[in-house]
């Protein structure tokens, strides 16, 4: 049994080393840009109210599913942004509430998530004599309409970003510029094909949203895959915003914004300041107590769920960009602390009770840990049922801010179960077998 118990004690300071090690130094890990990662009500962000227009929606679709499909779409950019935790919501029948977390340049916002980014590829237009068209620049006109082939069925198609496989960015190893490149489905390629084929030697222009954005000559048969190189110098995050309108498809109907803002941090700054606050005395008002009624157990209890704290912000800092801190994810936090000590407290009475009846020390900790055990299970395992149902509907009614309670608090309870009855139980353990002191007063026991 020693030997598993200082096994077990190894393995308990080596989790704490790594823990520390990923947030530690605070000032720049723990609430740092680098370090968790905050939601609009605590990180501030933008806001944004787009109205839809369902006049233009295919006819052949009612309105909830033509809403349904936008916000879906937007759901999909919104995430390959990499906004954390984004709020979507449906209001009412027409509008759609857009939060998007730590994201500052509410220009960029608006523009990935209203553009539609319809891609098509347009011929050069020819005159009746077979000569290209200039206009009064002498730049090429292209015909109005996308270029069109025979598909596999026969019928004449147009060449579209309906049959767009996948949009990346990349970087032109001659002169260093950001471009996209796309791949396209079977049909596409097969189109693809027909069009590159009749126009070699040919300026085969890209359109973006009815936009010439570039018209290269076309130099061979182009079959599975081509590029999107700008006729002037674009940063990165523009091409990278092209590349995720282009992966999520058009919007099935225009949106119009109607009201746009940034939601100011210093809002969260304020929030965190009074949240840490209230935790602080909460956690020295507990840790008194668990320290004046429980004796030695209780500077256990104390020391566990120190080391509790430092495991679960770790894992919210090695996991940033899946869990978001807000304010209800501070308030899970601060509940399964609470609900740690309570698993604390069902295995030092029993502990306690144990001692009265006459039993030795270490028989009386088994046995505390042991009986305890059944309701300290029960209870978390009601906990943890609550919290996948609040995680479920939270995400069916777009409530997420309660998934990320529930998700933290889920999160909470499975390391408090951890701390107390691993690491509380190691270390009760060690004290007994050192005997360090028998007296059962120093377990909380009166004489």
């Amino acid at each position: 049994m020693k030997k598993k118990n200082i096994g077990l004690l190894i393995f308990i300071l080596a989790l704490l080393g790594l823990a520390l090690w990923s947030i530690v130094p605070l000032n720049t890990k723990l609430l740092g840009p680098n370090g968790l990662t905050l939601g609009l009500d605590l990180k501030g962000g933008s806001q944004l109210l787009y109205k839809a227009d369902l006049s233009k929606k295919n006819p052949s679709v009612t309105d909830a599913e033509a809403m349904s499909s936008v916000i879906e779409k937007i759901q999909r950019r919104v995430n390959l942004y990499g906004a954390a935790e984004p709020v979507i919501q449906k209001q009412g029948t027409d509008r759609i509430l857009v939060q998007l977390p730590g994201v500052e340049d509410i220009i960029e916002a608006i523009k990935l998530i209203g553009q539609t980014a319809l891609l098509d590829f347009r011929e050069q237009k020819l005159d009746e004599n077979g000569q290209p068209v200039l206009d009064d620049e002498g730049n090429w006109v292209f015909k109005d309409e996308p270029a069109k082939a025979e598909g596999r069925d026969g019928d004449q198609r147009e060449l579209t970003g309906e049959y767009l496989k996948l949009a990346r960015t990349d970087i032109d190893p001659y002169t260093g510029s950001p471009l996209v490149v796309f791949e396209w489905d079977s049909e596409g390629a097969y189109l693809f094909e027909q069009i590159t084929g009749r126009n070699l030697q040919k300026p085969l222009a890209i359109f973006l949203d009815n936009e010439v954005i570039s018209a290269p000559i076309v130099q061979s048969v182009i079959r599975d895959r081509g590029q999107i190189d700008f006729n002037r110098p674009v940063p990165m995050a523009e091409a990278e915003t092209l590349a995720i309108q282009l992966n999520s498809g058009a919007l099935d109907v225009p949106l119009t914004i109607i009201d746009q803002r940034d939601v100011d941090a210093s809002l969260g700054a304020d929030s965190i300041k009074k949240s840490i606050l209230a935790a602080e005395i909460g956690v020295v008002l507990l840790l008194l107590f668990m320290l004046l009624y429980y004796r030695l157990p209780g500077l256990v209890a104390c020391l566990s769920l120190g080391i509790y704290g430092v495991f679960l912000l770790a894992i919210f800092n090695l996991f940033s960009a899946y869990l978001t801190l807000t304010l209800p994810g501070i308030a899970a936090f601060i509940l399964s602390l609470g609900m740690a000590v309570d698993a604390n407290v069902l295995i030092f009475e029993r502990l306690k009770e144990e001692l009265r009846t006459g039993r030795t020390l270490g028989a009386a900790v088994e046995a505390g840990f042991d009986r305890a055990w059944t309701a300290i299970r029960d209870s978390n395992i009601t906990t943890f049922i609550a919290c996948i149902i609040l995680f479920w509907l939270g995400g069916t009614f777009g409530a997420f801010m309660v998934r990320g309670f529930a998700l933290t608090l889920f999160i909470g309870v499975a390391m408090s179960m951890f701390t107390a009855i691993v690491i509380t139980r190691t270390f009760l353990r060690l004290i007994v077998a050192s005997r360090l002191t028998t007296n059962p007063a120093a377990y909380g026991v009166r004489a």
